[in-house]
C-alpha cells in the first residue's frame, strides 16, 4: 500500500515545484494532503496564482504519526524566512520538520529544503543537495554541488528544475 505523504507549501510556493511533486503522487496513487505553511488556507505561488490548501501547518503539528513522508515544497517565502522567523506558522514548520526528522521518516524537497531540514537537525552527517545560495547554511549536513541526493531516508534536490531527477526513487519509496 503506498504511503501517505505530507505537502508543505510556503507561501508564496514555486508553482512548478510543488505540481511536480502533486502530479506525480496524483499518477502514481500516492495519498497526499498539502498543508500551507502559513495562518490561512490560501497561499499563492510565486507567479501570482492563488491556490487553497487542504489545510494549514499548525494542524498538522503534533499529527506528524499520519503520514509516512513529508515534502517541503519551496518557493519566494524562504529568502524572507529569517526575517520572519518568529511568527508561528514558520515556528510550526520547523516543528514538523523537526518531528519528522527525529521519527526517522521519509523527508522529501528542493532548493532551500535541505537548509531547513539542516537547521532542524534532521540531516546530521547526510549528504544534501540545496540551492547554492543556501549551500553555506548547511552545518550538519554535508552539501553538494549535485541536482540531487538521496542518503537514506533525506531525497534533497537543488532546485525545482531538479526534482525530476529524484523523482522516480522519491516514487519507489513511496509505493
Amino acid at each position: 500500500m503506498a504511503k501517505k505523504v505530507a505537502v508543505l507549501a510556503v507561501n508564496p510556493v514555486n508553482g512548478f515545484g510543488l505540481f511536480q511533486y502533486l502530479e506525480a503522487f496524483f499518477e502514481n496513487g500516492i495519498s497526499y494532503k498539502v498543508f500551507a505553511v502559513s495562518s490561512t488556507k490560501e497561499i499563492k505561488t510565486n507567479s501570482g496564482i492563488t491556490l487553497f490548501a487542504d489545510d494549514v501547518i499548525a494542524n498538522l503539528k503534533g499529527h506528524e504519526d499520519e503520514f509516512d513522508a513529508m515534502v517541503f515544497s519551496c518557493g519566494d517565502a524562504i529568502p524572507q524566512f529569517a526575517q520572519h522567523a518568529g511568527e508561528l506558522y514558520n515556528q510550526d514548520l520547523m516543528a514538523v520538520i523537526a518531528a519528522f526528522g527525529q521519527k526517522g521518516k521519509i523527508m522529501i524537497g528542493h532548493c532551500a529544503a535541505a537548509m531547513l531540514f539542516d537547521m532542524a537537525g534532521a540531516v546530521d552527517g547526510k549528504t544534501v543537495a540545496v540551492h547554492p545560495l543556501a549551500k553555506p547554511a548547511i552545518q550538519k549536513g554535508k552539501a553538494t554541488d549535485n541536482k540531487s541526493e538521496i542518503d537514506g531516508n533525506i531525497y534533497t534536490a537543488q532546485d525545482e528544475n531538479s526534482v525530476w531527477t529524484m523523482m522516480p526513487q522519491v516514487l519507489a519509496a513511496l509505493k
